[in-house]
């Protein structure tokens, strides 16, 4: 194209700017070749003329289409050039927040300072696999494409990351360990890939500081190399370090840090472990108070100590070590801080011995104090005649001090990485590695040092293999494509790297001016100018004779020569190094000895890194121990540069480049400026120049026909070769050759023909959507004039309809106005009569009123007087009375005193007299009586009134009685005068006694009408209570049915929440299976692994681990009797062979895992009894019982401990046996190498065995026995002494029936006695340690053991504690009571009443609550029991019909001659009977070598049926070991069918298939009523009698969740590679997808072998062919339900992972496309009635990111729009899809980032989680409802295909 057609008016163009480098602007008119100038309006609508030089022709450069705008790939802009790069990178990194884009094989990366949450495992997983460029950039893209071609190519593989400081380099470079350690974890157990990270933490505290840049800036380079093995997992790792900081440890600019690990020994420095190395805060010391502030926000230095000390023990470094490192690191801060002191005359100085720090520094160094203090200050000068010691300056010393400091942190430094490296070191070999080079960038700053020279060195070199990678690679696709190229002219900086390195460059000069005596820094500038003046890379300063200017690749920098020399002899005196060697810690010696390994890796740093310090002397060179520190730092320096560049020259490399957007460290902040600095300085715009000048565009054939199909024309289209069109469109519309190519596979552009095409494709769009629109208004006008023409006339017509009616209308009103005002008028006088009349009323009916109200008042007024004078004359009447009363009163005790004196007289006279005393007392007993009776009558609540008043009247009639005999007797002593008196005294005594009769009935009067009165009181409390209740009956319904809405809501959450529960104790429950099963492969891989190595000719033991577990099964069996597993044994012993019993160890190892437990469960019987006759004793001791329980008690004790005994003699007896039978089979095994074995030894052997086992059995079962005893006489301890002991008494035990007497125990006590005394030796039987890992299996018998001990303490522990607590209940209950009596007391009677009634209700609830729960007790104990009654009756059945047997045949033995039995013909009872050397046939044949094919057209599951057949005849026959071996067998059987066929969907269908089945048989027949509701009665006689099976549902349960995950697991493999193509990439609708012109060029390394495409029905027949497979299998149908959930929630995780994490996949088109193959998904399952599955609910996510896509994107009702319609989607998925969104067609807009944020605000509210991505291997837990079937057993035909003719019908 011509320049007028590309510079046309509307072109967009960049200009350069000062502020923002490049700006954005538009030509207003067209340019013409020839004009000075160009018209541009800039975005701010300003106008501007650009001045062009004609001469040059050097046009403004073009911009990219918006289209193009924010490619992941910067080479796919059509035009290449810096503004571009820019404009892209600004656009992904502030509009979109992308960090990372491509730029060819350069991975740019924008440090965003912020944390984003694109690092977790998901987002790991959904990069791991994927071919580069197939996924948006990422680090772990990168990483993964050298992990692919390490694993395919077989290469060593480099990540090259660098930048300058803060631009992110060491967390790139961590993120890609992370990823290896995360995706080739070590296969072992050894956790090298922790390891790997876990050095981070270290290397970050030692190596890393704060800085202007960067609060966390690496002051090193390192490069790890991570090694990998044959299978490609890591086994080791290994570091290497360059150009360490040392002089940071001593200076710190201002805002700066020294090393954080000075800062972090500071901050813990008040711990007690730490109080010795006498630190303070970090402003104390002057090597870390330098820069000002101390701390850095946001970070913790105490913590990142522990994370750092945490690593350091991960990584082995002892606790000791560490200490000795701490103690180091802070005696340098001490040396800092030393107070050197200048002495007057200028020349020397000196160290005040009582310095603090100095002390500190010495003792923490364990060196001497003297001899430091006087070689800081002094040097030792050596000359050929003699050796003088010399002062030195302030200054000197002060520099002496700086450069041992650093040196001490150099040497401490080395000797942390090399034991890094020591750590992550292995012996195993390495197959492979893959390289991560963390280096600094390119360095210029305002005064640029050594170490600034240094860095861009090593940055020119490795731009110059970066160059010529990028160009090789480039030749290499243009070969590959068969396309013509000629020589790409790419800068080298080849003459740079010589002017530094050559002979006489830089470095040389350098390093001759250090081996001067007096050399200088100015000298050596002057060199270099006499030098390199005619260098085109070098130059000198025009101002200064100090500095030195070399123009790299990517700047001019220029170099201040002051100090290079120092630096680059690194001089420490050799006398401090020597006392630093004499060191009392063997740490601080070894850091300076003199033949530790250089480490030239390590040690190349010049500012600091390694072993290899210069110790500088005055002696001339003759000294063969200093040769070492010869080296200087630039020549350690280039060596070490040259080793790295040969490892990365043998290695493929990728590159990571690292930009910092801005020097604020501002969260997504971009400055132009500093990003064009940087980008020109890490080679990005090499890379585009080099891709510019070639072919950077670049399209397959396919994509380019897709999308410029517009272009071609009509009769074009009929050729089928869409290379052949593509060819001719091409010659077509670009006129010039040159600018295209046609490779093979690919056409290449030049750069800027992509957006020519564009400009067409775009043209073409316009004119064809003009004439779209010019038809489309035509039309829609036509449409909208017959439209109105048509409303015209139907608006005429009811316009005239509405003018007629509304006449008819006013005529109808008229006549109904004259009705409705008659109608009206007369209501109104109706209305007012009736008022009127009712006003009458009103007023007569209160004026009778008021006259009624009247004449009740005044009859109201006289009653209440009346009652008023009642109330006064009464009041009157009875003051009256008791004034009167009183008077008598008074009077009676005038009369009553005197007459007591006058007999008090008497008495004391007549006191004189005994027959008086007689009386007296006589008299005194009376009064006695009567005063008890008081007492009594007090005691008793103070009786009615009626009974007081007799009392009084009986005590008055006693005392007239006393009084006349009083009288009496007086009469005959006294005279006359005194019986007058007497007689008086009677007779006032009389009229008392009737006023007391009087007062009597008074009270009796009172007392009847109060007790009416409280009567009638209680009888109208009753009935308000009444009420009340009545009231409170009808509020409680009123409550409840109010709650009742509520309490129904209420429930149903609660049961939404169980429910969610369930979901996640199941999905646990089966991870774990999922990981046990897991393990267990990979156990099974692990022997497998041995067993192959360990193959060898002549005799080989299996291993220990291997040979008794593989026959075994991992769940218990029927009984807790074990001999099955020994008779497996020697069953096997008998299969194999005698050649081959000899080297077979598994009989020997059973017989010691027997052995073992045997002697495990005695010595806790031992324990336990032990610990009973101890308790015994003590009871004995303090209670000294003596009846007869204590005797028994002891008796039994006695008889226990006996047993015991003998048990101990016999196990002796068998381990004594077991051990000679072991030697005599491994001498036999020794001597006779082939098969020639003598029979005669065989059979002795297996006698032996059999032997063996049968003493096993009875020592077991004597074992069981003893227990049980042991817990009879606990429970008779219990009991207490009311309850009488049985001695006798045993508890039958499930898997022993036999009773062992006690006078035989006792009898085999004295032979006991002598075994025990003997020592118990086990150490023959585990002389080749077999029993080291057999003891594991036996560890679940112990713990059985254990727990049943403990379960016996803990229920006697309980039932004291229940008593005690019944004991406090009952305690606190009673005070409750007394509380409650004494405050009812206090109430009235009203709350009396109310309260009494509910504590009763109280009562009676707990009690009925109390009830039930007895009730449910007691029924649960009677289905237990009647449970084992049924057991027990058939055993019972079973024997009398064995005696009946017997006697029958007894019978049939007297008969003299022989009788012909004829056998009647019985049905089949649906059992299957086999015998026990069958069994491994059995499994063999419907098991191991079964095919699905081979039961095509029968029952489904058969096996299954036929397996519980033979489960059912062993059951029958109630042989538990046979059901054992038999359920072991097939689980084992299972196992090894679906190991050897892992991948195969059908077989592992069909064993799902059938363990369901046999699990639903085992339930269905279990004889649970639970399970039988839908058995017929012919089912039901087919139920299991004898064992109770439930604990093996359990394990067939495991093994169909473990069939289950594998059977998800294949299935999955077969989708997944199909997903991302068919849901994503492949056009459902043809046409609807034109590709966006993105023309990533992916690395051919990703796409050798092709890429396999998959559309929507491939996936479609593959579920097809599952749910046929699944459905002729007889698959239960909820099963399959959930395997195409789980299958549908894959497809939706995987394509919206995919969606997430790909740029160019987020279009319109797609979410049509998404639309429509979902909604093919839909009808799918619908065809397959399927939907209710729940698979659709999965697919939710998914189907609103593509309605995302499609949903309009501007307004703020569109934001409202996409919040309300994504709930399924979290905030950033939503927020990720719309920075994602790319428009195909420029008529499609961006989503701004305005829309963005509203999103963002408007979701604040939502509590999603912070995960991106769906985790694509969850997995729902699986539930398998129980399915019972309808055939019956004895309908079942077995086929002969099976070869099962030894199974016998019964």
């Amino acid at each position: 194209m011509s320049v007028s057609e590309l510079y046309s008016q509307y072109t967009r163009v960049w200009i350069p700017d000062p502020d923002e480098v490049w700006r954005s602007a538009e030509l207003t008119k067209n340019y013409k070749e020839g004009e000075k100038c160009l018209q541009l309006k800039l975005e701010d609508e300003t106008i501007r003329e650009y001045p062009v030089d004609v001469q040059s022709n050097q046009l403004p450069f073009l911009r990219n289409p918006d289209i193009l705008v924010g490619e992941n790939d910067l080479t796919a802009l059509s035009y290449l050039h810096e503004p571009a790069v820019l404009h892209n990178l600004k656009v992904r990194f502030l509009e979109s927040n992308h960090i990372y884009t491509y730029c060819g094989i350069v991975l740019v990366a924008i440090n965003p300072y912020e944390q984003l949450p694109i690092y977790g495992q998901d987002v790991i997983y959904a990069y791991s696999g994927q071919n580069m460029g197939d996924m948006d950039p990422h680090i772990f893209a990168v990483a993964e494409e050298a992990y692919k071609q390490m694993a395919r190519d077989e290469k060593n593989q480099s990540i090259i990351v660098s930048g300058e400081s803060g631009a992110g380099k060491t967390v790139s470079a961590k993120y890609a360990m992370r990823y290896f350690a995360t995706v080739g974890g070590s296969a072992s157990e050894t956790s090298i890939e922790e390891k790997v990270l876990a050095s981070s933490p270290i290397m970050e505290a030692i190596g890393n500081a704060k800085t202007t840049r960067n609060d966390n800036s690496s002051r090193f380079g390192k490069y790890i190399q991570i090694g990998f093995d044959k299978r490609y997992h890591i086994i080791g790792a290994n570091m290497r370090t360059y150009l360490l900081e040392k002089s940071r440890v001593v200076f710190q600019a201002d805002d700066e840090r020294n090393y954080h690990i000075f800062y972090q020994l500071c901050a813990v420095a008040n711990l007690p472990e730490f109080k010795e190395l006498a630190l303070t805060c970090a402003e104390d010391f002057f090597y870390t108070s330098q820069g000002g502030d101390t701390w850095i926000e946001g970070v913790d230095d105490a913590e990142d100590f522990e994370k750092t000390r945490q690593a350091f023990t991960l990584l082995g470094v002892r606790e000791s070590h560490q200490i000795s490192i701490f103690k180091i690191i802070a005696s340098i801060l001490h040396l800092g801080s030393v107070e050197i002191q200048a002495e007057r005359d200028g020349d020397s100085c000196s160290i005040s011995p009582e310095d603090e720090h100095l002390n500190n520094f010495c003792r923490l160094l364990g060196v001497e104090h003297s001899q430091m203090e006087h070689w800081l200050c002094h040097r030792k000068l050596v000359t050929t005649s003699e050796t003088y010691v010399k002062t030195m300056s302030l200054q000197q010393v002060v520099n002496a001090r700086n450069a041992l400091a650093k040196h001490i942190y150099a040497q401490l430094f080395s000797w942390i990485v090399e034991h890094i490296n020591k750590a992550l070191h292995t012996a195993l070999k390495q197959h492979s590695f893959i390289g991560v080079l963390d280096i600094y960038g390119f360095e210029t700053f305002e005064v640029n040092s050594f170490e600034q020279f240094c860095i861009n060195y090593a940055n020119e070199k490795l731009q110059q293999q970066f160059n010529s990678h990028v160009f090789k690679l480039e030749q290499e696709e243009y070969m590959k494509e068969q396309i013509p190229w000629t020589l790409i002219d790419f800068y080298d900086n080849q003459p740079c790297i010589d002017l530094i390195e050559a002979k006489l460059g830089i470095l040389d000069l350098l390093d001759e001016e250090c081996k001067v005596p007096k050399g200088t820094d100015q000298n050596w500038a002057q060199k270099l100018y006499d030098r390199h003046s005619s260098s085109q890379h070098f130059q000198k300063p025009r101002m200064s004779n100090t500095s030195f200017i070399v123009i790299h690749f990517a700047d001019k920098v220029e170099y201040l020569s002051d100090g290079f020399l120092e630096k680059n002899r690194d001089t420490v005196y050799e006398e401090q190094i020597n006392i630093l060697k004499a060191s009392k810690f063997p740490l601080v010696a070894d850091l300076f000895r003199d033949d530790r390994d250089p480490a030239p890796a390590s040690a190349a740093s010049g500012k600091g890194s390694s072993s290899k310090i210069n110790v500088r002397s005055a002696r001339p060179p003759m000294k063969a121990s200093n040769k070492e520190h010869k080296k200087s730092v630039g020549y350690q320096f280039r060596t070490s540069l040259h080793l790295l560049m040969e490892t990365l020259n043998a290695t493929t490399p990728h590159y990571v480049r690292c930009i910092k957007p801005n020097d604020e460290k501002l969260p997504f902040h971009f400055d132009p400026k500093r990003a064009v600095q940087q980008l020109r300085a890490c080679g990005v715009l090499e890379t585009i120049r080099i891709s510019a000048a070639g072919y950077p565009s670049r399209w397959t054939y396919h994509d380019f026909f897709n999308r410029y199909r517009v272009l071609v024309k009509k009769r074009e289209l009929a050729n089928t070769d869409k290379k052949a069109i593509c060819k001719s469109v091409l010659e077509s519309l670009i006129k010039n050759p040159d600018k295209f190519q046609f490779g093979r596979t690919k056409i290449f552009f030049r750069a800027g023909q992509v957006a020519y095409l564009e400009k067409l494709r775009a043209d073409k769009f316009r004119a064809a959507t003009i004439t779209i629109q010019k038809t489309v208004r035509g039309w829609l006008q036509k449409v909208k004039y017959h439209r109105l023409k048509r409303a015209t006339l139907t608006l005429q017509r009811h316009c005239r309809g509405f003018l007629a009616r509304r006449l008819a209308e006013h005529l109808r009103r008229t006549r109904a106005a004259v009705v409705f005002q008659k109608q009206y008028r007369m209501q109104r006088a109706r209305q007012a009569y009736q008022r009127v009349r009712r006003a009458v009323t009103v007023i007569q009916a209160f004026a009778r009123a008021m006259f009624v109200r009247r004449t009740y008042h005044q009859v109201l007024v006289q009653h209440r007087v009346t009652v008023i004078q009642k109330y006064v004359r009464g009041w009157m009447a009875r003051r009256h009375f008791q004034q009167q009363r009183d008077a008598a009163i008074v009077i009676q005790c005038a009369f009553r005193r005197l007459k007591a004196k006058q007999e008090l007289k008497a008495l004391k006279i007549e006191a004189r007299s005994a027959e008086h005393l007689k009386r007296l007392n006589v008299g005194m007993e009376n009064k006695v009586v009567q005063l008890q009776r008081k007492i009594d009558d007090q005691n008793k609540e103070f009786k009615t009134l009626s009974e007081q008043l007799s009392a009084v009247t009986s005590t008055h009639t006693m005392e007239v009685e006393r009084l006349k005999k009083e009288l009496a007797h007086y009469q005959q002593s006294q005279e006359a005068d005194t019986s007058l008196q007497l007689q008086e005294e009677v007779q006032s005594l009389r009229t008392e006694l009737q006023k007391a009769y009087s007062e009597r009935r008074v009270l009796e009067d009172t007392h009847s009408r109060e007790k009416d009165e409280l009567r009638k009181r209680v009888a109208d409390l009753e009935q308000e209570n009444a009420l009340l209740k009545d009231e409170k009956e009808q509020l409680n319904n009123q409550i409840l049915s109010q709650c009742k809405d509520e309490c129904a809501q209420s429930s149903a959450e609660e049961n939404l929440l169980m429910k969610k529960e369930l979901e996640e104790e199941r999905s646990r429950y089966q991870n774990l299976v999922k990981e046990y099963s897991q393990l267990e492969q990979r156990y099974d891989n692990l022997r497998d692994e041995v067993t192959i190595l360990k193959q060898t000719p002549g005799h080989r033991r299996n291993p220990s681990n291997q040979s008794s577990l593989e026959s075994d099964s991992n769940y218990p069996s029927i009984s807790t009797s074990e001999i099955g597993d020994t008779e497996d044994a020697l069953q096997q012993v008998e299969e194999i062979g005698v050649e081959k019993a000899a080297m077979d160890m598994t009989v020997f190892l059973k017989l010691q895992k027997r052995v073992r437990e045997l002697e495990q469960e005695r010595k806790k019987l031992q324990v336990q009894l032990e610990k009973r006759e101890q308790q015994d004793s003590k009871k004995v001791q303090i209670e000294q019982p003596k009846n007869d329980n204590d005797l028994d008690q002891d008796a039994d004790l006695a008889y226990n401990s006996l047993k015991r005994q003998e048990l101990e003699s016999e196990n002796k007896k068998l381990k004594n046996d077991l051990n000679e039978l072991r030697k005599a089979v491994v001498d036999q095994a020794t001597h006779n190498n082939s098969s020639h074995s003598s029979p005669d030894s065989y059979n002795l052997l297996l006698n032996q065995l059999k032997l063996t086992n049968e003493e096993l059995e009875v020592r077991k079962e004597e074992v069981l026995i003893l227990r049980t005893q042991i817990m009879s006489a606990d429970q008779r301890r219990l009991a207490g002494k009311n309850m009488e002991p049985n001695i006798n008494a045993r508890t039958s035990w499930p898997n022993s029936e036999k009773h062992v007497d006690q006078e035989d125990a006792i009898e085999a006590y004295h032979g006991v006695c002598q075994t025990n005394s003997q020592t118990e030796d086990w150490g023959y039987l585990n002389e080749d340690g077999e029993l080291g890992l057999a003891y594991q299996g036996l560890k679940q018998v112990a713990r059985l053991l254990e727990a049943q001990l403990q379960a016996q303490s803990l229920e006697h522990e309980e039932e004291v504690e229940s008593l005690k607590a019944q004991v406090e209940t009952l305690k606190e209950e009673m005070d409750k009571q007394q509380q409650t009596f004494c405050q009812t007391l206090l109430l009235s009677p009203e709350a009396q009443v109310e309260f009494g009634v509910q504590q009763e209700i109280s009562r009676l609830t707990n009690e009925n609550l109390d009830l039930k729960e007895l009730v449910e007790k007691l029924e649960k104990n009677e289905r237990k029991l009647k449970k084992q009654l049924k057991i027990h009756m058939k055993k019972v059945q079973d024997l009398e019909a064995a005696q009946a047997l017997a006697q029958s045949d007894r019978g049939h033995h007297e008969l003299t001659r022989q009788v012909t039995v004829q056998r009647k013909e019985k049905d089949f009872q649906g059992m299957l009977e086999y015998h026990k050397e069958d069994e491994a046939l059995l499994i063999r044949n419907l098991v191991t070598d079964l095919k699905p094919q081979m039961l095509s057209g029968t029952v489904p599951s058969l096996p299954a049926y036929i397996l519980y057949m033979c489960i059912r005849h062993a059951d029958h026959t109630s042989d538990d070991l046979k059901v054992h071996s038999l359920l072991t067998s097939t689980i084992n059987g299972i196992k090894k069918v679906l190991k050897k066929h892992n991948d195969d969907f059908e077989m592992t269908s069909f064993w799902l298939s059938n363990t369901c089945r046999l699990l639903h048989c085992l339930k269905q027949y279990s004889g649970d009523e639970g399970f039988m509701t839908q058995n017929t009665a012919k089912q039901n006689e087919h139920c299991l009698k004898n064992f109770d099976l439930t604990e093996y549902r359990q394990v067939l349960s495991d093994l169909s969740i473990q069939i289950y995950q594998q059977l998800i697991k294949i299935a999955e493999g077969l989708l997944q590679p199909m997903i991302v193509s068919a849901m994503l990439e492949n056009e459902s609708i043809l046409g609807l997808s034109g590709v966006k012109p993105m023309g990533y060029r992916k690395r051919s390394s990703s796409m050798e072998g092709g890429e396999n495409s998959y559309c929507l029905e491939a996936i479609i027949r593959q579920m097809n062919s599952f749910h046929t497979v699944m459905c002729d299998q007889g698959l239960d149908p909820e099963i399959i339900l959930q395997v195409f959930k789980q299958l549908f929630y894959m497809i939706n995780a995987v394509t919206l992972n995919n969606l997430l994490l790909r740029k160019d996949v987020c279009s319109w088109s797609t979410g049509m496309q998404l639309r429509y193959n979902i909604s093919q998904l839909e009808e799918w399952l619908r065809g397959r009635n399927l939907h209710q599955s729940g698979a659709v609910q999965t697919l939710e996510p998914l189907i609103q990111a593509a309605q995302l896509l499609q949903l309009k994107k501007k307004t703020q009702e569109d934001a409202e729009a996409v919040c309300s319609l994504c709930t399924s989607l979290s905030t950033q998925q939503i927020v990720k899809i719309l920075n994602l969104y790319t428009p195909l067609n420029e008529f499609e807009e961006r989503v701004t980032v305005s829309f963005i944020r509203t999103i963002q605000a408007q979701l604040q509210e939502r509590n999603d989680p912070q995960q991106l991505l769906l985790d694509s291997k969850h997995m729902f837990p699986v539930l398998f409802p129980f399915n019972p079937s309808s055939l019956t057993m004895n309908s079942i035909h077995i086929p002969a295909c099976l070869n099962l003719e030894f199974l016998n019908e019964v």
